[in-house]
Parts: C-alpha cells; structure tokens; sequence
C-alpha cells in the first residue's frame, strides 16, 4: 500500500494500521497538524482530556484493562512535560503506551523556541525507548517499532516526539513498513537447566513459597501460576500488582506481603526455605530492610527483563524468560520429578501457615465515636459490585484498604499505581479502563487528597460517556501522611490536614461536571448509598464518604525496618514463637 499523504496523515494512518482505537489528548500548536486528519478517521476515537496527565494515566487504564497498548498524545513544552508523571508510572509498573508529542519545527530545535523542550532528553530515563522524528519518511516505521517495543518483552511506556514540519510535510506513505530494530531480542524462552533446577528445588524444599509478582499478570500466565500452586502444593503470595493472579479465595492463597501485607503472607517469606519469584522484582515495599528479608531462603527468580535477575536479592537460580513460558516448562519438570517419586512434604509448613492465617487476620476496628470506618466502606462496595467489576485506586490509606478488603477473584481486577505511587492515578486511569471495557463496572477507590489533583477529568468522563464510579474516602487529611505522623513524629500533624469536609464540597463539585453526586456518613447508609450508585449506568457517579480521620493501616512494617517487626496494631506484634 503506497499513497501520497502529508506527515500528520502518515501518522494517523499508521494508528489505524496497528489497530489503534483509542486516544487520550489534548491538542496543541505543534501536534496541531495531526489533529486534522484525526478528525476523520473512522476507526480511532479521541477523548479530549481536560490536562495531559490524565490522558497518560488513562492511557495507562486503557492498556491494563485491555492488554492492548494505550495511546497518549500532547503538544510540545509543556504538553509534552505534562506527561512526565504517567510515563514514569508506566515505567515502574510494565505498563505498555505509546505517547505521541509534537516538539517545535526541525530548524527550531536547540534554540529555546517558544513551547521547546527536549522531551525525548527529559524521559529517557523513565520510557523503554524514545524517537525523535524529523523526517515524514520515518513516520510509519517509528509507528510500528513504537508499538512493538511497548509490548513485546517487559511491557513498557515509548515516547515518539514528532518535528511539526515532519507532520506538514508530504511523503509516499508505505505500509506494511519493515521495522528497524537489530538491538532488540527480548529473551522469551527460558533455559531448560535452569528449570529443572527449579523444580527440584521445589520439590524438595521444606518451607517453599511462590512469591508472585505483577509479571504473572502482564504474561497472562494465571492459569498456568494456579496449575504450578496445586501441584506443588506451595502457599502462593501475590504482590500489590498481582492481586487476582491467585484468587484471593484459593486455600493455597497466603494474601499480599510486604509493608501493609498479611502476617501470614509476610511470615510465610521470612520463615521460607525458597523463594520461587515470579515476576517481581524483590522492591523494597516487599522486602523491607533487604539484608533480613527471608534469610534461609534460596532463591529462584523468574523475570523477563535479566536486568531485575539478582538486582537486590542474589538469585541462586536465575531464569530470563516470560512467566508463561517458565510456568508452562516449571510444570512440566515439577511433573517429572513427581514421576521420579520426589514430591514435597509439606504439611509441618502448611499447619505453622494456618496457624498465622487463623491467628491474625485482616480486620479493623469500628470507631468509638460511631463515625465510619473506611475499610467498611471498601469492604462493601466490593461485596456489592462483586468480583467482576474493576476497581481503581489513588495512593496512600484507600490504596491499601483497597488491596486489603476486595476479595480479588481474576487477575487484572485491580488497577493502582504501585512502583511510583502517583496520586490522582484513580479518576483518569478509571476512565481509560472504563473506556477500554464499557460493559464492566468500574469503581475508582480515591483518597480527597488525590481526588483533588485529577477531578477535572470528570469533565471528560461526563461529556464523553464514560460512567465510571468513584468513592472518595474522605477523612479531611492526606491520610497516609497523617499516620506516619502519628507513629513517628509524636502527632505533629504538620501541613496534613486539608479541611476538605467543607471545601471543596465533593458532591457539589460533581454536579458541576455533570455527575450525580452523593454523600455517606454512617454506617447505617453505606449499602443504601452503593447501590443507587450501582443503578445509575448512564453518567459518573460521586459519592463523598465521610470517614473517621485516624483510621490506620494495619499490619505495617515501618520503613526502613525487618519484616520480623510487623506491627498488627500500634505497639502490638506478632507472637511468632507461639504459632507452632
């Protein structure tokens, strides 16, 4: 196919080609030459956002929820530094976009012209790989190796920065292009040595724990990661971004570990004789003070990118290669050594596992004062949207309640943003996820402090038709915030309280985006006040819960700190010599 088209044609063109549908942005003086022709295509849709972070986090919704690879685009300078924040949040989390930026005409780079920035300088620390392209010619190739980047190997965010000169231009558009990228071979196969290894280490292991990450997830390796658990008989452990690879209800499933994990799950990795990692990457959320992290555990990590292998935990076998690939072959040579007659005993582990898990589960207090308790109201709205909707979270307090009290059935059921910790991901990221699944249900789970710097993407979600649901956990306080200066700096609540009970007025505000706005402030309406928000389908719903401003999470291990000190309540740990 060869057709005479200007740059910006090229562009959208080569969208269509790859089978793009959706883009988030906002135009621009230099992207302007693309939006022309975007205004006809009849394949992709663009959802007009109302600030360029929130075309980046949906982005990042619409690929999570969709597996396919989500578009942001921007103009120059600003525009493009706009995105900064949810590209690095897609770096850190594997999430694949592509985000598209004009930058100033080719003559002009380097001279400080208006709206200038060397976008591709500012994010190559934070994107898999970035173009800068000032040829029309190369429009439809970047396009595809763009694309093929983000999603092959570790999935990940690719900038394409595009002169607009380049988009004005004419050129001879040729598709299918032959992509240029001799550099790059992703690892995918693993190596069979080091699988049987594996399988014989966990088939012989005492104390073995499957330490899952969001890698499972990303390799749509679910299926295979429950066959491995219930051949091996090991407790599974899924980490913040691998909620649902193991549902929550499965006996073999030990919960999340790591800062505000499980005790069960957190014991379970410290006691462990081997680590069977799976696309995680050993950070320091999980590990806590990484040199007392599981310290009789030998160590086999699976990962894709060989630059995580042994990273912060020496790996005693390591595995480069997709999480499907490794469990698919792990299976296989579990099997053989069970045919061997080598099989794992492990009921002396499973009973101390049981202990923990009966001793010490996840629960809260309701507060004296009969005002609401946070973690009900997750725990509710879970209950009642049910394991088949999808639930979004900011950062802080209501990420973990979140992650602690929706039981998670499926994998991918749970979106937030876990490496960077990025407040106001909810509203956008729900939007995109929305977008990309408009027959599921889909709740964002906020914070007010988040709420607050990405609201005004209810505007989008309103005009647009995107009727996402979100809960604002409204304690008036950057929550997380006011905990840690609870514990450790003798309650000095120092810039933490943002009085947002009364400004701004969370259900007024959602009206004026044209949502329907709701509020709760006992417990007695919570499930009233869920459910008409479950029955309103056609527009955003808003509802301000109004919870107590000290509820804590518990277990936490402090920062900095072993996993062996867990606290489950303030000043109160764990017996762990009397679980036996």
């Amino acid at each position: 196919m060869t057709e005479r088209m200007t740059g910006a044609q090229a562009l959208v063109r080569a969208l269509e080609q790859v089978g793009v549908d959706t883009v988030f942005g906002i135009p621009g003086g230099a992207i302007l030459p693309a939006y022309d022709p975007l205004f006809d295509s009849r394949q992709v849709r663009h959802v007009l956002v109302r600030h360029e972070q929130g075309a980046g986090h949906a982005a990042q919704g619409y690929a999570q929820a969709t597996g396919k690879v989500g578009v942001c685009m921007a103009t120059s300078g600003p525009g493009a530094t706009n995105l900064v924040t949810p590209i690095a949040d897609a770096y850190m989390d594997s999430v694949p976009i592509v985000a598209i930026t004009g930058q100033v005409a080719s003559g002009a780079i380097g001279t400080d012209a208006f709206q200038e920035a060397d976008i591709g300088g500012i994010t190559m620390p934070i994107t898999k790989h970035n173009f800068l392209v000032t040829d029309p010619a190369d429009i439809g190739r970047t396009i595809a190796e763009a694309f093929h980047i983000a999603s092959t190997g570790r999935p990940g965010p690719v900038l394409v920065d595009i002169a607009k000169d380049a988009l004005q231009k004419e050129v001879d558009f040729v598709w299918p292009q032959p992509m240029q990228l001799p550099g790059y071979r992703p690892a995918i196969r693993p190596h069979a040595k080091q699988i049987r290894e594996a399988a014989r280490l966990l088939t012989t292991a005492k104390r073995p724990v499957l330490y899952v990450g969001g890698g499972v997830i990303k390799a749509r390796a679910a299926d295979e990661l429950r066959t491995l658990a219930e051949l091996t008989g090991a407790p599974v452990v899924t980490t913040l971004m691998a909620k649902g690879a193991l549902p929550d209800s499965h006996p073999l499933h030990m919960g999340m570990p790591g800062m505000h994990g499980s005790v069960g799950a957190v014991g379970a990795l410290q006691q462990s004789d081997l680590l069977v990692a799976l696309g995680a990457r050993f950070d320091d959320r999980v590990t806590g003070r990484i040199d007392t992290f599981a310290p009789d555990a030998k160590v086999v990590h699976a990962d894709i990118d060989p630059a995580e292998i042994s990273k912060n935990r020496h790996a005693d076998v390591p595995i480069v290669g997709d999480c499907r690939d490794v469990l698919t072959d792990l299976i296989t040579a579990v099997r053989n050594e069970h045919a061997a007659g080598r099989k794992g005993d492990h009921e002396d582990w499973w009973r101390q596992l049981s202990a923990w898990r009966e001793t010490y589960p996840l629960g809260y207090e309701t507060p004296a004062d009969g005002s609401l308790a946070p973690q009900q109201v997750i725990q509710r709205i879970g209950q009642i949207a049910g394991p088949d909707a999808l639930y979004v979270a900011g950062v802080g307090q209501h990420q973990m309640w979140t992650a602690q009290f929706i039981g998670y059935e499926r994998p991918g059921a749970f979106i937030n943003s876990g490496g960077l910790g990025t407040m106001g991901f909810a509203v956008p990221a729900a939007m995109g996820v929305k977008q990309g699944r408009p027959d599921t249900t889909v709740w964002a789970i906020d914070g007010d402090g988040c709420f607050q710097m990405t609201n005004q993407e209810l505007a989008t979600c309103a005009i647009e038709g995107i009727p996402i649901k979100v809960a604002v956990i409204n304690n008036g306080n950057l929550g997380m915030i006011r905990q840690w200066q609870t514990l450790f700096y003798n309650e000095r609540y120092s810039n933490s309280d943002l009085q947002s009970r009364r400004i701004p007025d969370f259900v007024r505000l959602a009206e004026a985006y044209g949502c329907v706005g709701l509020r709760c402030d006992s417990a007695a309406e919570v499930d009233a006040t869920i459910n008409k928000a479950m029955e309103i389908n056609d527009v955003p719903v808003v509802i301000d819960f109004i919870v107590h401003h000290d509820a804590m999470v518990w277990p936490m291990v402090a920062a900095g700190t072993s996993n062996d000190d867990i606290k489950i309540a303030r000043d109160l740990a764990p017996d762990w010599g009397n679980d036996d």
